[in-house]
């Protein structure tokens, strides 16, 4: 582990003395006690990044997508250790902590490219010799705020976009992931010393609680904030936000759904619900939380997955055998179980969720997936517990199945599974499901960078990573450019002196 943390620029002044304790989720061993940045440090890291942002904005964008280049150059040559490191305080099984890092450097090539398709429009004008365009500018200092389920790949989706848009980077991790955020920044400023002339405060850290956030959230300096995390947090981030006039990218809770009709491949469906509903131990967003079954195949889907369930080894995230890891700490065991006992006061049948103890690490917060058969849509199932839990509904009518689908509060991710073709496309119409995501033959959970991410409802409606996400981190200036010798106003109006 000490080789490790050296590798990723590391040292022991940055793992001890401070008073923020960081635990491994895999048996609870103490990782580091880390500086905090102080409440009263905020103003000066915030002028550090108005003062980057008047000089990066005048860098050429391919020029800033060059520095981009090559944070992903040096984010392939750290890859097995950032992934090894997202393991161990994470708690993610390693094929899913290199993925993460393999997201940052998918993300670092999408950037790349996007540094010289910054385009805008060339409008046609009413009036004549004249010529309207649009045009897109960096927009100032862009707050990033994580949580620790993706601890890496959340800022690189913001940061890459953010700095060929022109825009410097001010990245508040989760207290419960700092050190990759630590490692990733240690990276970064390998890139940085290659590029040669960026700016100083052009990405900088800061690591605390809600006192460190609320700085960045309530500066008018700020004028985007990007915050990943909880629909309680995302209630008090966007209002902030909103009252000064800023922009608020909310990527918040998610209840995702997979509505699994009778024609479905079920061998199929099955593999793309235990990925869902298990990897990253159910800690993901985007994770499976509600299986809609056509009741012609409910009983037996339901069957398939109790075996399927039963053979998953769950343990050290870092063996290779391992598919299901710890939960991030013991107080998201003790919820998870909490609302399992909810959901069979109300109706439900559990299967599995039993705390785990044999074979795993002591010290982690190991606990079985459950399948639970709802008897309808109650309390317990629109409410999203970030654990491996899956409720089961039945359905007769595809217009039933899509309404059980789109009667939660969140709208984040969904599915179907289906090989009806008419059922496809109205799941995918005006019609169909409410969510930002929306995937046929394929399950809710595994998102590729080139789409744009994000929600609906109380996901918060936010968008990052691909497509057109990058405007969010721009501000867009409408103009008209005068060539002739007239000066005539648009709409007829006449105003002569």
């Amino acid at each position: 582990m000490t080789d490790l943390f050296a590798r990723l620029g590391l040292t022991v002044a940055d793992l001890k003395g401070g008073t923020l304790a960081v635990h491994s989720p895999i048996d609870g061993v103490e990782l580091a006690r880390v500086r905090e940045t102080a409440a009263d440090e905020m103003p000066t890291v915030i002028a550090r990044a108005e003062k980057a942002f008047k000089a990066w904005r005048e860098v050429p964008a391919p020029r800033r997508g060059e520095l981009v280049r090559l944070l992903g150059e040096e984010l392939r040559a750290a890859k097995d250790d950032l992934g090894a490191l997202v393991t161990l305080e994470a708690g993610k099984i390693t094929s899913e902590g290199l993925g993460e890092v393999q997201e940052m450097i998918d993300i670092c090539d999408f950037a790349v490219g996007l540094s010289r398709q910054l385009y805008g429009l060339t409008i046609a004008s009413e009036r004549p010799g004249h010529r309207m365009m649009e045009t897109w500018h960096p927009a100032g200092p862009v707050a990033i705020i994580s949580a620790f389920n993706f601890p890496v790949a959340v800022w690189s989706w913001n940061a890459a976009l953010a700095l060929v848009c022109g825009d410097p980077v001010i990245w508040k991790p989760s207290e419960k992931a700092p050190l990759t955020a630590m490692a990733s920044m240690n990276i970064f400023a390998r890139a940085i010393a290659r590029f040669g002339d960026a700016p100083e405060g052009l990405a900088q850290l800061v690591i605390g609680g809600p006192e460190v956030g609320d700085a960045l959230v309530s500066a008018p300096q700020v004028p985007i904030v990007s915050a990943t995390g909880s629909t309680r947090m995302g209630r008090i981030v966007g209002p902030k936000v909103a009252a000064r006039f800023g922009r608020a990218i909310l990527e918040l809770g998610g209840n995702n759904a997979m509505i699994v009709a009778p024609s479905a491949d079920l061998d199929m469906a099955v593999r793309a619900i235990v990925f869902s509903a298990v990897g990253t131990a159910g800690q993901r967003c985007t994770s499976l939380r509600r299986l809609i079954a056509h009741n012609s195949i409910r009983e037996d889907l339901v069957a398939r997955l109790t075996k399927a369930y039963a053979s998953l080894p769950i343990g050290d995230p870092r063996a290779a055998t391992t598919l299901i890891g710890p939960l991030i700490d013991h107080g998201a065991r003790d919820r998870m179980l909490a609302m399992l006992e909810q959901a069979r006061g109300e109706g439900g049948t559990v299967h599995g969720g039993r705390a785990v103890a044999k074979g795993a690490p002591q010290g982690g917060a190991y606990v079985e997936p459950a399948i639970v058969e709802m008897p309808g849509q109650t309390a317990a199932v629109c409410a999203e517990t970030f654990a491996p839990i899956l409720y089961v509904l039945g359905y007769d009518t595809l217009d039933e199945a899509i309404a059980l689908q789109n009667d939660v509060p969140q709208g984040l991710s969904s599915c179907i599974f289906t090989l009806n073709l008419r059922e496809a496309e109205t799941f995918l119409s005006a019609a169909g499901s409410d969510c930002g995501i929306a995937n046929v033959n394929i399950g809710p959970s595994g998102a590729e960078i080139g789409g744009a991410f994000g929600g609906e409802k109380e996901t918060g409606g936010g968008r990052e990573s691909g497509s057109d996400a990058w405007r969010g981190y721009m501000r867009r200036q409408t103009n008209t450019i005068n060539y002739s010798a007239n000066l005539p106003l648009a709409q007829g109006v006449k105003f002569d002196i």
